[in-house]
């Protein structure tokens, strides 16, 4: 294979402006903080500006792999930021009415009521959805507004604190010198991969996706897979809710999580996959989210004023999604470029044509990305 073959192979992968777009990040930081790249072992564990982005965009990354075969589905979930929180308040509850708060069968418990809490909110939105045909913005609209007022009643209106060494090894403790945060996230993207790319069930996802009612006359149960997606995405929540009241080892259920949903649906748009429904990335949703996490600290790095930070983090965003288009990028640079620099190949662009959103109603395309 010829080099300018395998430039035009590297530049037509669905990752390609997702990963160049991470790197400049990256690079723009070390100007302002020229130890930037440097990774230091202190007391037995690691740390670096690359952890901490790493450490802290790990909530986000749950968040977003859930939200990611939500989407596949045809489908959003605006309630997990409340999920978010309930999990949080529900453990630091519990535990802080614990006599023992290091007895690790209270924490096991407390993290267990959390996650049951999730479920139930990931069945009622999937019931909504799949049963009720409500459409999945306004169903999960429904407890992102109540699921905030629960989790503050949970807490009463006020900040839970805690003090248990085994609840803060989920989101502020460390293992094999690494914050074990990583390795939480590292096993839930690696099972779902498994799941959805050696398994049937992407291509189920994916058709439902593509087309509910065909995949439902072929013989594919598109209800059961809506369910069973709304309760993944909200187990994900649960798991970042727990980490987030971990590292701080306090509940907030007016704060935790506020607004993580509209992250991890840039995320996931970022990383390639078309809020259309149909063929999805997991590994672009991770990318994507270490993009946001990045530019987050990027923002606070070379000192942007803080009530402007968000207009700044909104502009980087919209840059980043038309440089996935290749209409914009023909438009801009001149055809030649945009043909040189398509995005062939993998899940969609982030950017969909007018002619892809009238095409919904076809058959489902069952390839795998």
């Amino acid at each position: 294979m010829s080099t300018n073959s395998r430039w035009r192979a590297l530049t037509h992968h669905h990752l390609f402006w997702p990963v160049a777009v991470l790197v400049f990040l990256l690079l723009v930081n070390v100007p302002f903080t020229p130890d930037f790249f440097s990774v230091k072992m202190t007391g037995g564990h690691l740390y670096g500006s690359l952890v901490s982005i790493v450490l802290f965009g790990s909530p986000l990354i749950l968040v977003a792999v859930g939200m990611t075969v939500v989407i596949a589905t045809g489908g959003i979930d605006l309630s997990v930021g409340a999920v978010v929180a309930i999990t949080g308040a529900l453990a630091c509850s519990y535990i802080s009415h614990q006599a023992d708060q290091n007895a690790l069968s209270g924490v096991l418990l407390a993290m267990g009521l959390g996650l049951l809490a999730a479920v139930v909110c990931g069945l009622w939105n999937g019931f909504l959805v799949a049963r009720m045909g409500i459409q999945p913005i306004i169903a999960t609209l429904i407890i992102m507004v109540a699921g905030r007022g629960v989790a503050q009643l949970i807490t009463n209106g006020q900040i839970i604190t805690i003090n248990s060494d085994p609840y803060k090894l989920i989101g502020g403790g460390y293992w094999l010198t690494l914050p074990f945060s990583i390795f939480v996230v590292a096993v839930v993207v690696a099972v779902t991969v498994a799941l959805t790319r050696r398994t049937a069930l992407g291509l189920l996802i994916e058709a439902v996706g593509g087309n509910a009612e065909a995949s439902r006359l072929v013989g594919i149960r598109s209800r059961r897979i809506k369910i069973m997606v709304y309760v993944f995405c909200a187990l994900c929540a649960a798991v970042a809710g727990l980490m987030i009241s971990s590292n701080t080892s306090a509940a907030d259920g007016n704060n935790a999580g506020l607004w993580i949903e509209l992250d991890a649906i840039l995320a996931v748009v970022i990383g390639g996959t078309s809020l259309l429904g149909g063929r999805f990335s997991i590994g672009g949703t991770v990318v994507g989210a270490l993009v946001i996490q990045t530019l987050t600290t990027t923002i606070y790095t070379i000192g942007v004023p803080t009530q402007t930070n968000l207009v700044f983090k909104a502009a980087v965003v919209i840059v980043v999604c038309l440089l996935q288009s290749p209409k914009f990028r023909a438009k801009v640079f001149g055809a030649k470029f945009g043909a040189r620099f398509g995005a062939k190949g993998g899940a969609k662009p982030a950017v969909a044509e007018t002619d892809t959103a009238a095409s919904t109603d076809a058959a489902p395309k069952m390839e795998v990305s």
